[in-house]
């Protein structure tokens, strides 16, 4: 019974999106919703940038294995991602009128570094939208018995099916409907737990005080590792086409700037509850934690609720996570189309075949994404990992292109190039703060250096 309700639900989801997609006329359509959407599709976008496998797989997971602190990075360091993008970026960079993020190296710095940096940027989402189909394996699991890669291979087929039709447009809707449809679900989950557990009081009394550790120990290597677990989401980001996108399909740059404030503050409240459920479910059904905890909360659904409960928690479930990972095969598409293809074709084309070259790279990057989630199964890993390889190369560039003027192409471009070779480095070779520490401060001397060692006279758009 619970299978027959998810498939009509993701029937009905898909059916919305086929819907929207009849707003798609244009390349700018499909990648952007027009630059149309009111205040509450894109809050609720944005929301859904991250809400799916990450914040309610991922984040209970490591919640239940190292308390608050291991859980920074996500929600804590998504949310203050919104918040800095809409403080200091979304009026900047809605003001320019770009397709692409890989659109503003090539206004600030010329189509070299645009190249280079949509190089950068492009592998990033294999890990990222890998976490988000094994998210979706891990549900299929949880409600067929289904092998995870089987379940991912399917997910995969479906999703990409929804992106190739339905663009921004579609995903912006979708969301809309989703986001709602999870915060209920999730409320629902944690109501019924927590009367089953005797009040919020009794289970919070139950975890020992040092679960809710926040701050760091007071030594140099512990504050260093504190403040890069907030960076990896909060700062590695920023420099992202999946953000980007759904802030420029904003209706105008006010639009912009409020969802991006909206949204962080939705979103920071609402993946507290993901914990919260985690936690009630330690104290009513410890033996339901087993050694892969990622699946601990959607077996304990399926052993301990009602049907009704059931219903609305997997499908709605499913439904955000398809979204969110509908966006990040979306992301390189348009960056691989727009920045990478587009100049190398090197003459002007049409926008239906730009349109259509588009969806083909829907298909490349769905599938290697696929073959990703198939071999690696850990989500906190693989979300985190994509947004740490932007922080490394491109958030110096982007942040000194929009606020110094005495950034240059040859910095830009050092930038990226050492701050990669950097943190390659340090993976190979650990040291005792995180890799993606000392590969940031490269970075930045690198873009100081080579700025300065060679002027360039810039003509931008900001």
């Amino acid at each position: 019974m619970l299978l027959f309700f998810v498939i009509t639900y993701l029937i009905l989801t898909i059916a919305v999106g086929f819907w929207a997609s009849r707003k798609v006329k244009t390349s700018g359509d499909f990648m952007l919703a027009g630059r149309s959407l009111p205040i509450v599709l894109s809050t609720s976008a944005l929301f859904a940038t991250w809400f799916g496998s990450e914040t309610v797989f991922g984040a209970s997971s490591e919640f239940l294995k190292g308390g608050l602190y291991s859980v920074i990075e996500d929600p804590f360091g998504a949310a203050l991602c919104l918040l800095l993008f809409g403080m200091f970026f979304a009026r900047k960079l809605y003001s320019m009128n770009l397709l692409t993020l890989g659109d503003f190296f090539k206004v600030r710095f010329g189509k070299r570094t645009e190249l280079i940096a949509s190089v950068f940027m492009v592998p990033a989402y294999f890990g990222y939208t890998a976490g988000q189909l094994v998210a979706l394996g891990l549900i299929i699991n949880v409600i067929t018995g289904m092998p995870v890669w089987q379940g991912v291979v399917i997910s995969a087929v479906v999703v990409t099916l929804y992106t190739y039709v339905g663009g921004m447009w579609a995903i912006s809707i979708t969301d809309f409907i989703q986001s709602i449809i999870i915060v209920i679900g999730l409320v629902a989950l944690a109501w019924v737990l927590s009367i089953k557990a005797g009040g919020v009081i009794t289970v919070i009394n139950s975890v020992p005080r040092e679960n809710f550790r926040f701050l760091p120990d007071i030594d140099f290597v512990s504050m260093v590792g504190w403040m890069a677990a907030w960076s990896v989401l909060g700062l590695g980001s920023i420099p992202s086409q999946d953000v980007f996108q759904r802030v420029m399909s904003s209706g105008s740059s006010k639009v912009a700037v409020q969802s991006c404030y909206y949204s962080a503050g939705l979103y920071l409240t609402v993946a507290m509850l993901p914990l919260f459920i985690s936690l009630c479910v330690k104290f009513l059904y410890p033996e339901q934690i087993g050694e892969d905890t990622q699946l601990t909360l959607p077996n304990m659904v399926l052993a301990h609720t009602s049907l009704p409960i059931q219903i609305l928690f997997f499908g709605s479930l499913l439904s955000a996570v398809m979204s969110t990972t509908s966006s990040s095969i979306l992301a390189p598409a348009a960056l691989f189309s727009e920045n990478i293809i587009k100049p190398i074709i090197g003459h002007k084309i049409s926008d239906k075949r730009f349109l259509h070259i588009t969806r083909l790279s829907i298909l490349l990057f769905s599938a290697g994404a696929t073959v990703m989630a198939c071999t690696n199964s850990n989500i906190y890993e693989l979300v985190g990992g994509s947004s740490i390889l932007s922080l490394v190369s491109l958030f110096i560039p982007m942040v000194f292109g929009l606020y110094w003027k005495k950034t240059t192409s040859t910095g830009a471009i050092l930038s990226m190039v050492t701050g990669m070779i950097c943190w390659i480095y340090f993976e190979i070779n650990p040291i005792d703060v995180p890799s993606l520490v000392p590969a940031t401060i490269v970075s930045l001397v690198a873009l100081l250096a080579g700025s300065l060692m060679k002027p360039e006279k810039q003509e931008s758009r900001i």
